[in-house]
């Protein structure tokens, strides 16, 4: 790279580290003042609030907004460039509008793949963090008929295309449930039937643990029924499969959440769309990144009464409009027929081919 290279990278990554810090700063300041009292109630350290509170709090939040702090550092340091007529002599000796745009990708590839790394891993153990303080010490135990509470009722899936479950009640934070059934079937015909009145999840075996357990095993001719005071069994579904809220996949570092999609594609879940998207997101998110600094670049190049203003503002209505594109294609994802890997694509896509538009008309 040539120094000229060097400065416009060591520009974009200082501005937008920059922005990021005071950023989350402010972030923080109205959350503390938000949460002043919910933080005296736990009489907790401020060590323990910063360390079991913040840690999650912050990277949840960073993720959520790096595109626009992207977005918003190009065009600031751009524009600045511009007005100071750098830009101008810089096209005048010779570089091309292409050569000029190169450290511009190449920040914008550093920082998606951080974006990307990130969100395959730091942001679901951060955002568990946070999620599990939140339900300990700020919004406290929910009400246990709320199906979005710590108290599950009613739960029933499959757990392979024979074998059907069925939970009368679990507690999402002791692992501990009543009333469990467990059939069988082949050829429309039941084989097993497995009941328990109480069960809870063994951690030292990582098995469940049943208590006073029947099980009938059944045939075309006779049936066999073993009584249990307790036992172990092992089955494909895990404590946090009997959540089922709508936070769980923000919470699952991506190769769980490979292996939770699975689990529920083979069990038929009605939240699969919402785990395909939230899958389909963290690769697609990262990606937007680039898109905005090509648009973010070509945009604020360009020398124009008004300055790093009017350059800023058109930002902001880009930002806001490629928000609004990312969420209505999730709603209908989620809520209709749309396609969740084209949901997730489609605001790179729209605003992909914008950016190309922008590139071709701007002057060089």
């Amino acid at each position: 790279m040539k120094k000229i290279d060097r400065y416009i990278l060591s520009k974009y990554l200082t501005t937008f580290f920059f922005c990021l810090i005071l950023f989350t700063l402010i972030v923080v300041v109205v959350d503390i003042s938000e949460k002043t009292n919910d933080f005296a109630r736990s009489n907790l350290s401020a060590y323990r609030i910063f360390t079991d509170y913040y840690v999650g709090f912050i990277p949840r939040i960073d993720a959520m907004l790096f595109p626009l702090f992207v977005f918003i550092s190009v065009i600031f340091f751009t524009s600045k460039m511009a007005g100071r007529s750098e830009i101008i002599a810089i096209l005048s000796s010779g570089v091309s509008f292409k050569r000029f745009l190169l450290p511009y990708m190449v920040g914008g590839i550093f920082l998606s793949v951080l974006l990307w790394t990130g969100y395959q891993y730091l942001v679901p153990k951060a955002n568990l963090k946070w999620a599990n303080f939140e339900a300990k010490y700020i919004d406290g135990p929910a009400a246990p008929e709320s199906n979005n509470s710590n108290f599950k009722q009613k739960l029933y899936f499959k757990t392979d295309s024979n074998t059907y479950v069925g939970i009368s009640s679990y507690d999402t934070i002791l692992k501990t449930g009543s009333g469990i059934f467990v059939q069988r079937f082949k050829n429309n015909k039941l084989l097993y039937n497995l009941r328990s009145n109480q069960f809870s999840w063994d951690t030292a075996t990582g098995k469940w643990k049943l208590y006073n357990a029947v099980e009938r095993r059944l045939d075309s001719i006779s049936e066999r029924v073993s009584l249990h005071k307790e036992m172990l069994i092992s089955y494909n579904f895990k404590p946090r499969d009997l959540r089922k809220d709508e936070f769980l996949k923000d919470q699952l570092p991506t190769p769980e959440l490979d292996e939770f999609i699975k689990q529920e594609r083979i069990r038929g879940s009605e939240m699969l769309s919402m785990l395909l998207v939230e899958r389909y997101n963290r690769d697609a998110i990262p990606v937007s990144v680039f898109v905005l600094t090509i648009i973010g670049a070509v945009l604020a190049s360009r020398k124009i009464r008004g300055g790093s203003g009017l350059h800023l503002a058109i930002g902001v209505i880009i930002s806001v409009l490629y928000i609004l594109f990312s969420r209505f294609s999730i709603v209908f994802a989620t809520k209709g027929n749309f396609t969740p890997f084209i949901a997730a694509w489609t605001p790179n896509i729209i605003f992909g081919l914008l950016a190309f538009y922008l590139y071709k008309k701007a002057p060089k």
